[in-house]
């Protein structure tokens, strides 16, 4: 059996923290899992950033409201639904998820959680598993499943090398240089030729 597991943010949905950058006015939290591998020191910047300038859970929630899917992400997903399993990973926040899960037909979903004040103030991340991503594809694969992964960032390399087959979607040129031998597309029809065609494989 096999089962595609996706990434979300930059795949199927816009980055949340760029549209949060743009919508706040903080530029500095522009960086993301394309920019820097490690999450951990990604979110402790990010969080320190969001106490700077008093800025908490509802500001980011009610970013995360105005942002659509991206463009056919919805109609690649239910075709590609249609013809196998599939499991969204991400390093996102239970917190921040649901109104894009909603866009986009309540796919099913592996994330992260926040840690949260009263106050809404964000104190701290709490990861799901350690290497979440890599781990959840393991974790399938001793429960007989074939995986079949697709990302654009560092942090999805991982899970994308670990499986029966892997793409990278919509990546940084630099990321696409230092992995040549992984397949890369820009649009969604490519995509679902490629995870058709691999799933089809014996």
């Amino acid at each position: 059996m096999k089962i595609v597991c996706l990434d979300m943010e930059g795949v199927l949905v816009p980055e949340i923290w760029i549209a949060f950058a743009e919508a706040s006015g903080s530029p500095e939290l522009r960086s993301t899992t394309r920019d820097e591998p490690d999450y951990d020191k990604l979110m402790r910047f990010r969080i320190g950033i969001l106490k700077e300038h008093g800025l908490g859970l509802k500001e980011i929630q009610d970013t995360i409201s105005r942002i659509d899917p991206l463009p056919g992400a919805k109609e690649f997903l239910d075709e590609l639904r249609s013809r196998t399993q599939v499991l969204i990973l991400s390093d996102t926040f239970e917190q921040f998820a649901s109104p894009l899960m909603r866009k986009l037909g309540w796919p099913t979903l592996m994330c992260n959680t926040l840690e949260v004040a009263e106050n809404g103030e964000i104190l701290s991340h709490h990861m799901r598993i350690p290497q979440s991503k890599l781990s959840t594809v393991r974790a399938l694969q001793s429960i007989g499943y074939e995986t079949i992964a697709a990302g654009d960032s560092y942090n999805d390399l991982a899970m994308i090398r670990a499986g029966k087959r892997g793409f990278l979607f919509r990546s940084t040129p630099q990321i696409q240089a230092d992995n040549p031998d992984l397949p890369a597309y820009e649009e969604f029809d490519d995509l679902l030729a490629g995870i058709t065609q691999a799933l089809k494989e014996d």
